[in-house]
């Protein structure tokens, strides 16, 4: 990988800043230690989708963000780009976003990942709590303890808002981490969701895996670089 990562952050509605600011402090820990670094972009329109290596889909409500895809024409665009290979993370609204089935809801968003999610399985935001588990994928490879100072192995703070849990996975996913024995981080191939909300903490190893995804990606010859 000879050049910097831009990597998108679908900017309609819910946690955005909070995604920038982490990949921004990410950046400013790789180049600090001579890497590349990475060159985060606000994506609100089919226009910013051109020239992105990854994008998050940040938390928020789902429905509405749902409705905005649609009514900004960026639902398919959006979509032919991460069915060609772009790498997408949902974060909570963003795993609704990403799913093919929902359990308690009858719309259907993107549709792309092999999972089955429950919305708001926890109840409302009086229901929040923060869980914290070791969580293998993120304790190696890639400089995951690099970029936040945080050591190899340490627990992973998981902030859990209305959050979603994922009910069931298809048989190309794998399960990254569980929750009082739910499903809550999995990654099928080019897509990774969590449940949770690693952009609203200190601990950037989940942003760094997500980078690491998309060099793993962009550097394998026979996968599209750029979308």
């Amino acid at each position: 990988m000879d050049r910097r990562l831009t990597i998108g952050v679908l900017s309609l509605q819910g946690g955005v800043v909070e995604h920038i600011t982490a990949l921004r402090r990410l950046d400013a820990a790789e180049r600090e230690t001579g890497g590349l670094g990475i060159e985060a972009r606000s994506v609100k329109t089919r226009a910013d989708l051109v020239g992105l290596d990854g994008i998050i889909l940040p938390g928020g409500e789902s429905s509405a963000v749902g409705k905005m895809l649609g009514d900004h024409g960026m639902l398919v665009p959006l979509r032919d780009a991460i069915t060609a290979g772009l790498p997408a993370w949902g974060t909570c609204m963003g795993a609704i976003l990403l799913a093919k089935e929902l359990e308690n809801d009858d719309r259907r968003h993107l549709g792309l990942m092999d999972i089955n999610v429950r919305r708001n399985a926890y109840g409302g935001q009086l229901d929040s709590f923060i869980e914290r588990a070791e969580i293998p994928a993120i304790s190696g490879g890639f400089g995951h303890g690099l970029a936040s100072g945080t050591a190899s192995g340490t627990p992973f703070p998981m902030m859990f808002i209305r959050a979603p849990i994922i009910a069931e996975v298809g048989a190309g996913v794998t399960v990254l981490a569980r929750v009082r024995g739910e499903i809550v981080a999995c990654r099928q191939n080019h897509l990774l969701a969590t449940t949770f909300h690693p952009e609203l903490t200190e601990d950037l190893r989940f942003h760094a895996y997500f980078a690491g995804m998309i060099r793993e990606r962009v550097e394998t010859p026979e996968t599209p670089r750029k979308v």
